[in-house]
């Protein structure tokens, strides 16, 4: 009998069959097969539409949240919203949102001149006069007619897209003077509201918790959880097959445990009211030091027990040379290391003397720690994951954040000499006895939302007339989703997307989407017909404005901003084949000099903004009908709130340091400064968007 799983992809595989090359009489499983309904032509009475209507009354501009709802209505289980008028709901085949930071809407003014357009940006202080970002009026919040013969040449296309500029409030919060993530605010949905309208109190009230001692044991990471974050699973998690077939990486060891019923306690020999239930516990940090790029070997290992007594704490020689002792972060020195002569050999060794089956190791982000030492252990408690991140996986509280928060204590003040790991390992032991104090819901974190993509796929919602279920309403069958992107995308709010897509470039973010939608022609990897839901950001406009934070770029990150295509590199034509990119010596002369004439006649800016505009024009027409199309910037210009902001800062370190005196600051920061940075922040939040159907 095939699982539910594979009848799923059945059922969908069977769906994208065409239904004129599909028979009547298909079934699956002895249920027939739903046929789609034909999609509706434009002119007809039950095409998709989202509209504004002139007569509607707006009491504030459309904030990111809103869109985000409005996805949610037209896909899963959103609120219809107040601010547009959503028509013919089921029949939304698709939606694509793309996300472009660098648009402004000064940028949409008649007779803008790009090339003066960056001239004379200046701050809030009074030198200069830096160009008008924002269009306002009485009734700022209100949609902008896109008029095509008012648009400057650049961007004319938008008109053939998209009825209205909307002007679109970013996430922020102007009493802290703060910028809150767009793609946060984006990708997460505020979780649904509980129909008992019941549930935990918040922990944060001490009023109304109750402690409940809880065993350890409780907190022990799952087989599901080892693949999720990354840690190599125990072969203990293996049966049959599977363990016949596991090999070690090379250099690993695994702690002996043959099976995890192994790791077990006779009740009876567990002393009443013990939070350990029998087991021996101990605590582990590990600090690191750089072997190669992006590689990190073992130098240090601290354990302590679970009366915090330390039981190892060792300096490890790594085999390789060590290019960057990371001293700030690991303690480590080169003159610490000289006289070592312990190897990673050696510790492991004495680890799987210490770690039985009866033993629970602990620790923070255990499993960097665990590939140091190349070790595995099927029993584990790690306070990442105990004590989640507000905002969600894959955002992780630092051990520095928990111990202020729950503890109430001061770790990692080491500065230039770097951390201790037997405070960490000590300080890790403490918040994992606090959770076993109070209780599984004490501190877990209310995360604030679900997100995005899991949203579509739990709550999704399927009609008839696309294809689903007969059902009053819809019925939930889930949406398939697609994340295109620079950089990792397993490391932030798209690796829950059912499909992601690494990009480095723009043209690679064009390519992604057109792919997502389409599907690959195999259906190997992304099915024939695409994903549901594509969401998408792309870069090089933001990387020419300056507004890339190129301070939480990796060093050697191939992600990174990139340059400024030349002007030939405009594409116009949406597809290319190889032997087009085989020119001759004459013509890749040729097109040097017209690289150069254009640059010298046409700004960087305008370039920038002539291709970007052509990327989402030829994505749009290759969208099927009956698709929301939606793009936004997702902010303002943020460069001169951070640069105020790193002011701030940098006055609040020597203005706390003790014995310093007001006028040997090397930052002065009175109310004109603070005045300046509000002012920065509400500018920063000033965003647009385009809505439209195709």
């Amino acid at each position: 009998m095939a699982s539910p799983a594979t009848e799923h992809a059945t059922v969908q595989l069977v769906n994208q069959v065409p239904e004129n090359d599909r028979p009547d009489g298909d079934e699956l499983n002895g249920r027939p097969v739903k046929k789609t309904k034909k999609t509706p032509k434009a002119d007809s009475g039950r095409y998709p539409g989202i509209t504004f209507a002139n007569t509607a009354k707006l009491q504030s501009k459309v904030n990111l949240s809103q869109l985000r709802d409005l996805i949610l209505y037209i896909f899963a289980d959103g609120s219809a919203p107040q601010w547009v008028s959503v028509k013919h709901r089921p029949e939304f085949r698709k939606i694509v949102a793309i996300w472009v930071p660098g648009l402004e809407e000064a940028m949409f003014k008649p007779n803008v001149d790009f090339s003066t357009y960056n001239d004379n940006r200046s701050s809030d202080t009074g030198a200069g006069q830096a160009t008008e970002r924002v269009l306002t009026s009485p009734d700022d919040y209100y949609p902008r007619v896109l008029k095509k013969d008012l648009l400057p040449e650049a961007l004319q296309s938008f008109a053939d897209m998209f009825p209205h500029l909307w002007p679109v409030k970013a996430p922020g919060d102007e009493k802290t003077s703060k910028l809150h993530s767009p793609m946060h605010t984006m990708l997460t949905a505020p979780l649904p509201k509980s129909k008992e309208g019941k549930g935990p109190k918040a922990v944060s009230d001490p009023r109304g918790w109750t402690d409940v001692r809880t065993r350890i044991t409780e907190f022990l990471i799952t087989p599901e959880e080892y693949i999720e974050h990354g840690f190599l699973p125990h072969p203990a998690f293996l049966s049959g097959q599977a363990r016949e077939e596991f090999q070690d990486p090379e250099g690993w060891v695994h702690s002996r445990v043959e099976k995890l019923e192994d790791g077990n306690v006779p009740e009876k020999d567990i002393e009443q009211g013990s939070i350990t239930a029998g087991r021996k516990v101990l605590a582990m940090d590990c600090e690191m030091c750089m072997t190669g790029e992006k590689e990190f070997s073992l130098t240090r290992i601290s354990l302590v027990d679970w009366d915090g007594n330390v039981i190892m704490d060792e300096l490890v020689k790594p085999d390789k040379p060590i290019i960057d002792y990371v001293t700030r972060f690991s303690g480590i020195t080169e003159e610490m290391l000289k006289p070592v002569t312990t190897t990673l050999k050696d510790i492991q060794n004495r680890l799987l003397e210490m770690l039985t089956p009866q033993t629970i190791l602990v620790g923070h982000s255990l499993d960097s720690d665990m590939k140091a030492i190349h070790i595995t252990h099927p029993f584990i408690v790690d306070t990442t994951l105990i004590y989640p991140h507000a905002r969600g996986p894959p955002l992780k509280n630092s051990l520095k954040f928990l111990a202020q928060k729950f503890l109430n204590r001061e770790v990692q003040k080491g500065g230039q000499a770097g951390h201790d790991s037997i405070e960490d390992a000590k300080t890790t032991l403490d918040l994992v006895k606090k959770k076993c104090e109070k209780g599984k819901a004490w501190a877990s974190g209310d995360p604030g939302g679900e997100n995005l993509f899991k949203r579509l796929t739990r709550a999704g919602t399927s009609y008839a007339n696309q294809g689903g279920p007969e059902a009053k309403g819809g019925a939930p069958t889930g949406k398939s989703s697609a994340a295109v992107d620079w950089g990792d995308l397993d490391r932030n709010e798209c690796s829950p997307a059912t499909y992601k897509i690494k990009c480095a470039s723009d043209a690679e973010v064009e390519a992604g989407i057109l792919r997502a939608v389409q599907g690959d022609p195999d259906g190997l990897e992304i099915p024939f017909g695409g994903a549901q839901f594509i969401w998408a950001r792309m870069r090089e406009l933001e990387a020419l404005q300056g507004w890339w934070n190129r301070n939480k770029l990796a060093e050697g990150d191939k992600n990174g901003p990139p340059a400024a295509a030349p002007a030939s590199a405009i594409a116009t034509q949406p597809e290319l084949d190889v032997k087009d990119l085989i020119i001759t010596v004459e013509e890749a002369e040729q097109l040097a000099k017209v690289d150069e004439e254009l640059e010298a006649s046409v700004h960087p800016l305008e370039i920038c903004l002539m291709e970007l505009t052509q990327r989402l024009k030829r994505i749009h027409d290759a969208l099927p009908p009956c698709t929301a199309f939606i793009v936004f910037s997702g902010s303002g210009d943020p460069r001169e709130m951070s640069r105020l902001q790193a002011m701030h800062s940098q006055h609040r370190k020597e203005y706390n340091t003790p014995g310093s005196k007001w006028e040997e600051l090397s930052v002065q920061w009175t109310d004109v400064e603070d005045q300046a940075l509000k002012k920065a922040v509400r500018r920063a939040r000033e965003g647009i968007a385009f809505i439209g159907v195709k």
